[in-house]
């Protein structure tokens, strides 16, 4: 990917360099609006035809207070003219409302990046909350960018002056002059925005009316100021695509219409019961939206309620679905264990978060590997897998719908707040494409001695799925260990042993059901295999691009079914003379490769809350191979 890597000097604009990617970031107080406004723009972007990720950053408390430090909000969009499989490392254009947005953001803006400030924010108070000792803006320390300072605060209060709104209704409108500014330096049309203000405020047309005049304002002041030096109007063409049908999706959606699509190819109702949590929640208020698709969404009292739920709609035929982040996740445990001990499908999302306990509720991490592989009491194996990126959480979920009807057994989809939260253009894929996995319920005894055998297993190890009511099959299925093949309460020495093995070989057994593992950029064999899951798969699959044409002997290696993991990539790694596994944790896939494998896997860890940058593997890479 290009991005803008050089550095300007000072004084050259946006226009000049000619960029194929450019990477915005509009920062603000948590009440300034600055997710709205980085979602609009990302609307325009994605109808302008770039490709584009973003990265929404929340402040980890419910409401900081205004004006401080831990309270900015953040949101990033890298956009361009080829492909783009992050939201950026530095931006090139930082749009700070306050002096706290500047304080917390500016450090990451590129040398010779533009920042856009609001000078009616600078204020003493203001200052003094974000601990700047003189007005940033007047006393030189922003050298090494391009400084575009106005009053936008009075500027807005002017434009939307018509409509008598009082002094702190139409400071909320900041968001629409600032992003109406943006249109016009990025070439964008208003029209979808103008169009979204009426319907969101179709209720209160004046307020529709004051956002549109705003927005209208800061366009026109583009257009108009003829202000000297940074601020250009930039054009970048739209990315060549495949034909088709698109639409900007976050990962949260793709969950949700992945558990959907993949209810679908089983052929079965869907049930969701849910507990609010952050980053997760954003599933549940998506699953609402979807009744007429048979799906049931339950708020549950609490955790535990939510995943108990959701094994009882499976024990009576349905897919049941539950999701969370890594405390609620804790609390699910000892009911994924019964479902593991009952045998029944059940998808479980894990929205990772920094942890642990309420850690980091708004920030990203892929922490909670150890939990999903391994975090049950006694031998408790599920299969997990992984998804990428926002897009490819679709996938993942119908995945895991298939695993979990076709092995009758709970299955873990890993994301974290990245993903769920970042937004990318998606190619709705044809209906058609995909191969239904229809589930067969036991309809007559499975036992010519005329008593149903619940637990008895096919040639995969699997039992079958019997719907309560269905004549003559009257079972039992629980939490305690059962007798082989009858669901009899059995916990002799023997039998534990016994059911154990069964259950563990038959995940063993996924192994053989899933695609072999494949390398996504590079040679099957060379000096370094970066080997990485989840959400890292942009920054690493743009630092090994960078480092292969350096000439470098390294390749990508991404691996979706994190448990259990394809029966080939063990091989695959031995291949190589080093293996580096970058993750948001401390090392845990790391633990897993070497366990499983002998190999001598590297970690690169990071848990500070952020998404690894391109130059921080590419300089990993460097020294791997030094």
């Amino acid at each position: 990917m290009a991005s803008i890597t050089a550095a300007r000097e000072p004084g050259a604009s946006l226009e000049e360099d000619s960029p194929e990617a450019v990477v915005v970031r509009f920062a603000g107080d948590s009440g300034d609006g600055m997710q709205l406004t980085g979602g609009q723009f990302t609307l325009s972007t994605a109808l302008a035809g770039n490709d584009l990720a973003t990265f929404p950053d929340f402040p980890a408390e419910i409401r900081a207070p205004q004006g401080t430090l831990f309270g900015v909000s953040a949101f990033q969009i890298n956009f361009g003219s080829q492909e783009i499989t992050t939201a950026g490392d530095a931006p090139d254009v930082l749009v700070a409302m306050n002096p706290a947005a500047l304080k917390v953001n500016v450090p990451a803006l590129k040398p010779g990046g533009l920042v856009i400030a609001d000078t009616g924010e600078f204020n003493k108070r203001n200052l003094e909350k974000a601990k700047y000792e003189s007005n940033p803006l007047e006393d030189g320390s922003l050298a090494r960018w391009d400084l575009l300072a106005f009053d936008i605060s009075a500027l807005t209060l002017e434009a939307v002056k018509p409509f008598g709104l009082g002094n702190k209704e139409a400071l909320r409108c900041k968001n629409m002059w600032t992003l109406g500014l943006a249109l016009w330096m990025f070439d964008r049309d208003r029209q979808p925005l103008i169009d979204w203000l009426k319907g969101k405020f179709a209720k209160n047309p004046m307020l529709a009316d004051a956002n549109i005049a705003a927005l209208n304002a800061g366009h026109a002041y583009g257009e108009t100021a003829e202000l000297a030096g940074p601020l250009k109007k930039l054009h970048i063409d739209p990315v060549p695509a495949e034909p088709g049908l698109y639409r900007t999706i976050t990962g949260a959606e793709a969950v949700s219409l992945g558990l959907v699509a993949g209810a679908q190819l089983a052929h079965l109702p869907m049930f969701f019961g849910g507990y609010p949590i952050t980053p997760a929640s954003a599933i549940l208020h998506n699953l609402v939206k979807m009744k007429e698709f048979g799906v049931t969404t339950f708020q549950a009292e609490d955790e535990i309620a939510a995943i108990c739920s959701a094994i009882g709609a499976s024990y009576a035929g349905h897919l049941g679905v539950t999701s969370s982040s890594g405390p609620g996740i804790a609390l699910k445990g000892e009911a994924m264990g019964l479902a593991v001990m009952t045998e029944l499908p059940l998808v479980i999302v894990n929205s990772q978060r920094g942890g642990p306990s309420t850690g980091l509720p708004t920030k990203t991490e892929q922490s909670d590997l150890y939990q999903a592989v391994y975090g049950r009491n006694g031998d408790a194996p599920m299969p997990v897998i992984a998804a990428c990126s926002p897009a490819d959480a679709f996938e993942c979920a119908i995945e895991a719908c298939r695993i979990a009807v076709q092995f009758m057994t709970p299955v873990v989809l890993l994301t974290d707040g990245y993903i769920g939260n970042a937004s990318e253009p998606w190619k709705v894929p044809d209906p058609e494409s995909y191969t239904p996995f229809p589930v067969s319920f036991l309809e007559e005894t499975n036992n010519p001695d005329g008593k149903v055998l619940p637990f008895k297993r096919d040639a995969r190890g699997v039992r079958p799925w019997i719907k309560p009511g269905t004549a003559d099959l009257m079972h039992r299925i629980g939490g305690i260990e059962k007798g082989i093949d009858t669901g009899d309460l059995d916990y002799s020495p023997a039998v534990h042993q016994a059911q154990t093995d069964a259950r563990k070989a038959k995940i063993d057994g996924v192994a053989r059901a899933i695609p072999a593992q494949e390398v996504c950029l590079g040679e099957e064999s060379g000096k370094l295999a970066v080997v990485g899951w989840g959400s890292t798969y942009g920054p690493i699959h743009q630092a090994v691009r960078r480092a292969r044409k350096k000439g470098l002997a390294v390749s990508h290696v991404h691996v979706r079914h994190v448990w259990p993991l394809p029966e080939n990539l063990g091989d695959l790694l031995r291949q190589f003379d080093k293996v580096l596994v970058p993750e948001m944790n401390t090392g845990q896939f790391k633990t897993v490769l070497r366990d499983q494998f002998l190999v001598d896997a590297q970690p690169l860890t990071k848990t500070s809350g952020q998404p690894f940058t391109i130059a921080e593997l590419e300089a990993a890479i460097d020294e791997a191979l030094a």
